[in-house]
Parts: C-alpha cells; sequence; structure tokens
C-alpha cells in the first residue's frame, strides 16, 4: 500500500508537466508559424525582444531563430536568478525550439503578401502561441524579466516600462523599413496583445461579489437556488456605527452578473454591493450547481 501511494507521488509531477511542455511547445511552433510565414517576408515586426531580432536579422541578413536565441540567451539566467528555476528552463525549452522551427519555416513561402493581412492573422497567431506559453510558466521574450529589474531603479511599473520600450522598437520599424510597416507593426502588436490577454485569463471572465445587507441570509440562499452559486457568509464590523455586519461573498462569471444585481436589488435595494473583475478561480466550489 506504502509502495503504491509512492509511486502515485512519483508520477504527479511528470502528469503535470507533460501537458505543460506540450503547451510551451505548440505555443513556441505557433509563433514561429506567425513569425516567419505572415510578419517577417512582409516587413511587420513585434515589439520585445523579438522585435529587435527581425529589425537586426534584416539589417545583417542572418536568419531570425539565431538573434531570437542570441538576444534571449541573457535572461535566461536573469529569471533564473529572479522568478526561479522553472521559469528559466521552461523559457529556454520555448525559446530555442520557437528558434530551431524559425529557422525551418524560413524557407517557406509567407501565407499571404498583404501587409494588413500579415498583421492581423500574424498578431492572432502569435498572440496565441505567446498567450500558452505564458499560461504554462514560460516566456518568449525577456523584455518582461528587464522590465523587473528596472523597477528597482526607476519611478515606473512594470507595464509601463515594457509599452516604453516596444513603442520605441516600434518606432524604429519606421526607420529600418517606412512607416507604413511601422503602422502595420502597431496593428499586430495590437492584436497580439489582445490574443495574448484572452489565452493567459480565459474567455469566461469571473467576477467577484461583495454584498452587505440586513437580509443576508436571505439573498444568499436566493443566489444558491436561482444562480446556482455558492456563497460565503463573513462576519464584519461598521466602522461609524460599530454594528455587526454580515458579509456575502461569492463568484459568479460575466453573464451571470446581470442576475445577480437584480437578485440583489429584488430582496434589498439599500445593500451595498461591489463586484470586482477576477482572472483566476481555482478550487472550492466554483463548480455551477444544478438550479432548481
Amino acid at each position: 500500500m506504502k509502495n503504491n501511494s509512492l509511486k502515485q507521488h512519483r508520477k504527479s509531477p511528470i502528469a503535470k508537466l507533460v501537458p505543460r511542455l506540450f503547451f510551451i511547445l505548440l505555443g513556441a511552433a505557433l509563433v514561429a508559424v506567425g513569425l516567419e510565414l505572415f510578419m517577417v517576408p512582409n516587413r511587420v515586426i513585434d515589439g520585445g525582444i523579438v522585435g529587435i531580432s527581425i529589425i537586426v536579422s534584416h539589417l545583417t541578413h542572418l536568419e531570425l531563430g539565431i538573434w531570437l536565441f542570441i538576444f534571449n540567451l541573457p535572461f535566461f539566467i536573469i529569471g533564473y536568478k529572479q522568478i526561479g528555476k522553472t521559469f528559466a528552463i521552461s523559457t529556454l525549452i520555448g525559446v530555442a525550439f520557437m528558434s530551431f522551427l524559425t529557422s525551418v519555416l524560413h524557407s517557406f513561402h509567407s501565407a499571404t503578401d498583404d501587409p494588413l493581412l500579415a498583421a492581423v492573422f500574424g498578431g492572432i497567431i502569435l498572440g496565441i502561441g505567446v498567450g500558452l506559453v505564458i499560461r504554462n510558466g514560460g516566456s518568449l521574450d525577456g523584455t518582461e524579466v528587464l522590465a523587473i529589474l528596472f523597477t528597482k531603479s526607476l519611478p515606473f511599473s512594470v507595464g509601463q516600462i515594457v509599452m516604453f520600450f516596444n513603442l520605441f522598437i516600434l518606432g524604429s520599424a519606421g526607420f529600418v523599413f517606412d512607416w507604413d510597416r511601422s503602422m502595420y507593426s502597431l496593428i499586430a502588436y495590437f492584436i497580439a496583445f489582445k490574443m495574448i490577454d484572452i489565452v493567459v485569463e480565459g474567455f469566461d471572465e469571473t467576477k467577484s461579489v461583495w454584498i452587505i445587507s440586513e437580509k443576508a441570509t436571505e439573498i444568499g440562499e436566493t443566489i444558491l437556488h436561482r444562480l446556482g452559486r455558492g456563497v460565503t457568509y463573513l462576519n464584519g464590523e461598521g466602522a461609524y456605527t460599530g454594528n455587526d455586519k454580515k458579509v456575502i461573498f461569492c463568484i459568479v462569471t460575466r453573464l451571470e452578473e446581470a442576475k445577480l444585481k437584480s437578485i440583489v436589488e429584488e430582496k434589498d435595494a439599500d445593500a451595498f454591493l461591489a463586484i470586482g473583475s477576477m482572472h483566476d478561480v481555482r478550487g472550492g466550489r466554483f463548480k455551477k450547481q444544478a438550479i432548481h
């Protein structure tokens, strides 16, 4: 019995590692396709290290895959020290596979000669690929790691530094190629950015809900039976009055938000209601129950 449980314990990390590795490789492959079959042949670039690699590849006439690997190499070491071993290894695998595939696909004919189509579909494919890698604990671009280091000495957030860095790179495309290509690159970057959000955060955006009401129990039971969502009661105290308050906490989907508001309005029009967006919900009893 003890040996069986030990075997299961040993298998569980591998069972988690294989799907993660598969999606990292799939994401890297999609990025390579988006770059070599859509964006690079039409001189449309992306932001970050990928954008720099495309520009340097164009100027030196060396394959993109070489520069992608070289420019990302220092960030493996930085990522290992700043974020962790798992992140660094996942990133190394993803970048190495992406660099290899871009070299393989370099001799293939582009999927389109229209720069607008290249920007749109290249951005979609690239964004999905990058999102898959990020969702599974890796990265294909060292810009974020660099931004983390800069935040220690600059009064800017990671997001602001990444944005400034990418605007500089995308603007450089106007000097290296032409200003039309720079504008197409902005389109591709915006589409890729949105696709990354969708893949990382998912289509079903969840909402956290806080309700303070004198009829908390009645509202909670109604949410449970009419929405099929579990609720949690928390005990609170009003800072101004000092009175005890019962607080309802629950999680709903974006599509259920309007129904929840109507339930609260119906049961207690004076109830305090706060709703916020959440990007990831795991564990507990978030799974929807049957509605009776």
